[in-house]
């Protein structure tokens, strides 16, 4: 007994400095241990605590510069219910939203706001028409993501002075909308032009992880005959240029 009294002093010491520690861990140490999991990204100038904190810069593997990061994680992380809230805002990209872990699988994103810059510098995808420029603005009411798909989703999308960037010209596509929700897995997104763009029209799209499927009908206004030529392979032209996409893939539709 008495050699107990003379430690658990000492340990309550000891375990008090370390709550203390994990209550105000700073924001640089632990972005050296989750270093190996950033991919080769990287958080420059961080300051701050783990719990509340920001990055003077946030860089991709390429070293292009993405923004300035912020972020709150709430201390009931230290029991296993993490919530985290980030804002990320840059010249080609902003981003704020609120994430919970469900699992370590499942996340329940909500109150989602981005803008995007298509045709940045560290974008580097390429469709089989060409690269898709402009800017999109997204907003997620709640988007519910199980490795990453979404399996329940409400948001919208606009992506404004719409082009298609192809080997040897660029096309004008006009401003977009988009919404889209999603049920059990299972995702549908209606689309339409607005505005008075060079291609007007509507249509759909629905999918799961087994398949997809795309309907519209679109419509090209003026002579701009790469435009055409673009929607010519795309589907079915019909006497008044009107062009009648349907195309699917994958198994279950």
């Amino acid at each position: 007994m008495t050699y107990l009294r003379k430690i658990l002093p000492g340990f309550g010491v000891v375990l008090l400095a370390v709550a203390v520690l994990l209550w105000f861990f700073p924001a640089r140490w632990a972005v050296a241990l989750i270093a190996p999991q950033l991919h080769g990204m990287q958080l420059q100038q961080v300051t701050g605590s783990v719990w509340q904190g920001n990055a003077g810069q946030w860089r991709d593997r390429e070293g292009h510069d993405l923004g300035r990061v912020q972020w709150q994680l709430s201390r009931r992380a230290l029991w296993g219910d993490v919530r985290l809230q980030i804002d990320i805002a840059g010249p080609q990209l902003d981003f704020s939203g609120n994430v919970r872990r469900i699992s370590s699988d499942t996340y329940d994103w909500r109150n989602v706001r981005a803008r995007v810059a298509l045709g940045a510098p560290w974008q580097s995808w390429l469709t089989s028409i060409g690269t898709p420029r402009g800017e999109v603005q997204l907003s997620v009411d709640r988007a519910l993501l199980q490795n990453g798909w979404p399996m329940d989703l409400q948001g919208t999308a606009h992506w404004r002075n719409a082009t298609i960037q192809g080997a040897n010209d660029e096309v004008a596509l006009g401003d977009w909308q988009l919404q889209a929700q999603a049920r059990d897995g299972w995702i549908k997104a209606q689309f339409r032009s607005y505005g008075d763009g060079p291609l007007r029209g509507h249509g759909h799209l629905q999918g799961n992880l087994l398949g997809w499927r795309l309907q519209a009908t679109l419509q090209p206004h003026g002579p701009d005959r790469a435009l055409r030529q673009l929607l010519h392979r795309w589907g079915t032209v019909g006497a008044d240029s009107t062009v009648h996409v349907d195309r699917r893939g994958g198994l279950a539709i």
